[in-house]
């Protein structure tokens, strides 16, 4: 305990994070690395495979509601006028009459492109296998063999060049090559995690969740960690899970991590507490907002308080779309067809147009940018023009109407009604006591530490979406803990993390709208956001890696023989995945 209390965090990283993998996978992306790593692997969580059941690009998801009804176009429109008053620009009726006349934009395909990436075109991914080895690696691990015997065994260098109707075909295409497949290829992309879910339906089975979750995972060990199948058994892994998952979410992906990518243990933590240890924090008011899915919940002295969790439908990508919206509403966008459900690429574009350009401020916010049409497998068509009213979208963080959320609902529940709770289940469970169990962790002695003894125990509940806007719910959040001096110090300890956190202008924007959400009679007068000490982006992957090699969080961890014999780890009798109890103690130490 003395050498973990003066040694450099650097240093206690690079000794025991060379064999500790970090996962943390959120909605639309997974970020993944070694825990010695200062930042880690940042990959759209998706996959596309080959099919003979479409004759072109498929989108396979749970329903998707793409029609906007004349109630949600009314209370959005009605959103964007509230929004224009506060940012002091033109309301949807006084643009009209002031100019029918649409903005000139123009086709530009000879453009001279600045030295910038946010102006660049994507390529479209090449489908064709170039490269046997690799290819090879990365698909054996699911069992099928993309490579013919005659490819295998390779063709002389006299050998002509294979025409396109010889070339082979990717079976397998991962992370955002699976984005950018040509429109005109059969391939199905799927999606297997979608706000905050398994995207189980009955279009997309768990078994093929599970099966493409796995798949995309070993192939991000492989080709990005070059970790190999006969290595994985000196790893473990860290689970930093979104605070969205069920019980029986969290449980499949351990089978995933321990039974089928073969880790010899793993440990599930929490985002909102992975991210107070990645900024150094004891206490705050954690606001993750990811690309569909934002949360809110409250940290008192490590332990992450239930009661306070609140989950808002909407994020990022809801972001990009209300970007496509205004420039279509006022006329600035090409006459090209752009549809970000059924092409994958325009969705890139439109995150990106959205990270480059829109932030909050008042006043108009004009820029002048180029925007790419993607048809078929032809070339880009690249077009100048000016985006206007880039202030707004961003503001549908507090206006929720504005986004049309439920454009994305989350996926239904229904297989989720074997109502199996392990959490709740193994913690009256009578476990074996092992000869080198200590007895203050044996749970026929006691919980643990005498720490635990007046903690409150709090019911598993279903978790219930919000419909209200992110002040309002960081204000209710801060509010339920119900005493006044913690509530000072969560208003004046507000955390944003996700990439939706690196928006221009949304500190101030935050801490004024959940000042004035504050009812009066209560007796809070300062609200303050942290600046963050590590990029916001990867705040809970990087709060992982600490959490992951503290001596003292060792007892929660799950070995693959006890997962695969069990289900459960019975070394500590604890709820494995109950980290609002388990880092309670890690942090106790830390603050000692």
């Amino acid at each position: 305990m003395d050498y973990l209390k003066t040694v450099v965090p650097s240093q206690l990283l690079a000794e025991r994070g060379s064999n500790l993998v970090v996962i943390n996978p959120g909605s639309a992306n997974i970020r993944v690395g070694l825990a010695k790593q200062d930042s880690p692997f940042i990959i759209p969580q998706c996959i596309a495979r080959r099919t003979s059941q479409f004759s072109k690009l498929t989108v396979q998801d749970q329903f998707l509601n793409s029609q906007v009804t004349t109630t949600q176009h009314m209370e959005r429109e009605k959103a964007y006028d509230v929004i224009a008053s506060l940012l002091k620009i033109p309301r949807l009726d006084d643009e009209f009459s002031n100019s029918s006349v649409p903005r000139k934009m123009g086709r530009v395909d000879g453009y001279n492109y600045p030295n910038t990436r946010k102006d660049l075109p994507f390529t479209w991914t090449d489908i064709h296998v170039n490269d046997l080895n690799s290819t090879v690696a990365a698909e054996s691990s699911m069992g099928k063999s993309v490579i013919n015997e005659s490819m295998a065994q390779g063709e002389s260098a006299e050998s002509k060049e294979p025409t396109m109707t010889e070339r082979k075909f990717r079976e397998v295409i991962f992370g955002e090559e699976a984005l950018r497949i040509p429109l005109n290829e059969p391939y199905c992309l799927r999606r297997p995690i979608r706000r905050g879910h398994l995207n189980i339906s009955q279009h997309y089975p768990m078994q093929q969740v599970i099966e493409d979750l796995h798949a995309l995972w070993d192939w991000i060990l492989l080709e990005k960690l070059h970790i190999p199948h006969q290595e994985r058994g000196f790893y473990s892994a860290i689970l930093v899970v979104p605070e969205t998952f069920d019980n029986r979410e969290i449980k499949e992906i351990l089978s995933i991590l321990l039974r089928d990518l073969r880790f010899s243990s793993a440990v599930v933590h929490q985002e909102g507490l992975a991210a107070v240890f990645g900024n150094g924090l004891s206490t705050a008011c954690v606001v993750n907002m990811g690309a569909q899915v934002t949360s809110v919940i409250c940290i008192e002295d490590g332990v992450a308080l239930p009661n306070t969790e609140k989950t808002l439908p909407f994020g990022g990508e809801d972001i990009s779309r209300c970007l496509l919206w205004t420039q279509r509403h006022h006329q600035t966008w090409p006459q090209f067809r752009t549809d970000i459900l059924t092409k994958p690429i325009d969705l890139l574009m439109l995150n990106r147009l959205k990270e480059s350009y829109c932030e909050i401020k008042e006043g108009e916010v004009d820029a002048v940018a180029v925007v790419h049409s993607y048809e078929d497998a032809m070339p880009a068509g690249s077009h100048k023009t000016r985006l206007t009213a880039l202030n707004v979208p961003p503001m549908g963080l507090f206006y929720p109407t504005l986004l049309i959320p439920d454009l994305y609902p989350r996926p239904p529940r229904t297989w989720f009604h074997d109502y199996e709770d392990m959490p709740e289940d193994t913690w009256h469970i009578e476990f074996p006591r092992r000869s080198d169990m200590p007895d203050a962790l044996y749970p026929g002695m006691n919980v643990g530490l005498p720490m635990w003894d007046n903690y409150p125990i709090f019911s598993m509940k279903p978790k219930k979406e919000e419909k209200v806007g992110l002040a309002e719910a960081i204000t209710s959040s801060i509010l339920s803990t119900g005493r006044i001096d913690l509530q000072r110090k969560l208003f004046t300890g507000i955390q944003l993390i996700g990439g939706v956190a690196l928006t221009g202008g949304l500190i101030p924007a935050v801490e004024e709208r959940v000042l004035h959400t504050i009812p009066p009679n209560e007796a809070i007068d300062t609200v303050e956001v942290l600046q963050p000490r590590t990029n916001p982006t990867f705040a809970c992957w990087k709060g992982g890696a600490i959490l992951g090699v503290l001596d003292f969080v060792r007892d929660a961890w799950i070995h693959q023989e006890d997962w695969i014999r069990n289900g459960i780890h019975i070394g500590s009798g604890r709820k494995y995945k109950d980290s609002h109890f388990l880092q309670a103690q890690a942090m106790c130490w830390i603050n000692s």
